[in-house]
């Protein structure tokens, strides 16, 4: 019996993996195993504010600092999807270092309440609105849904090419030389070509999930 039981949970582990393996688009690998933040390192933040819960990558907040992947990549293709509170503020960080800030010495993808900050705070620029480059690129459109809803993001990065798609909307596609000599010298970062991915506390609880991420292979 108990030799009959081990056989049938094997066989039911090894369909829930190629289940969950089916579920990735071609050549995409998990970069959030949905129980721990294996893979991940803290940077300037809390190991409180950041926990896995109910196959959810939720930050809680109020710690500031960074979550960053172990590993570095270069040419890349990133999907995530994000759900925040109202006044919750993140970003996206690629290709950046360890230290430092990393809009500035790698590159940040903003994400917010853009209504809260447009309404709260003075001088809320273009390039601090969702799915900015942040302080560099201006979203083309932010169709942000609310609050308290699922959004999805797409980053890709190959080259010198950067696109930024949200729910389905191209909202940034750049190519970063045409940037090098306005902000090579503030922004080293975009000079960068591989780096740490990266996500904010940057205060308000946010939630993570189907974080995965696809290499680009030069020919």
């Amino acid at each position: 019996m108990y030799r009959r039981s081990w056989s049938l949970l094997l066989v039911w582990l090894a369909v829930a993996v190629a289940v969950r393996a089916a579920e990735l688009p071609e050549g995409f690998v998990a970069l959030f195993d949905g129980k721990s933040l294996e893979g991940w390192q803290l940077v300037g933040s809390k190991k409180e504010c950041w926990q896995a819960e109910k196959g959810l990558l939720v930050c809680t907040g109020g710690g500031g600092g960074w979550l960053m992947s172990r590993r570095q990549y270069s040419d890349f293709e990133l999907r995530l999807d994000y759900r925040l509170q109202s006044g919750a503020n993140s970003g996206v960080a690629i290709r950046s270092p360890l230290k430092g800030r990393p809009s500035t010495v790698g590159m940040e993808i903003q994400i917010l309440d853009d209504p809260w900050y447009h309404k709260n705070l003075k001088g809320f620029k273009p390039t601090q609105q969702t799915g900015a480059i942040y302080g560099m690129v201006p979203p083309s459109k932010v169709p942000s849904k609310p609050a308290g809803e699922w959004n999805t993001m797409h980053i890709r990065c190959e080259g010198s090419r950067v696109k930024v798609v949200i729910n389905a909307q191209t909202v940034v596609d750049t190519d970063l030389t045409t940037l090098y000599d306005k902000y090579a010298k503030v922004n080293p970062g975009i000079l960068r070509t591989a780096g740490h991915i990266g996500l904010q506390d940057h205060g308000g609880r946010l939630e993570f999930r189907n974080l995965m991420i696809r290499e680009i292979k030069s020919n």
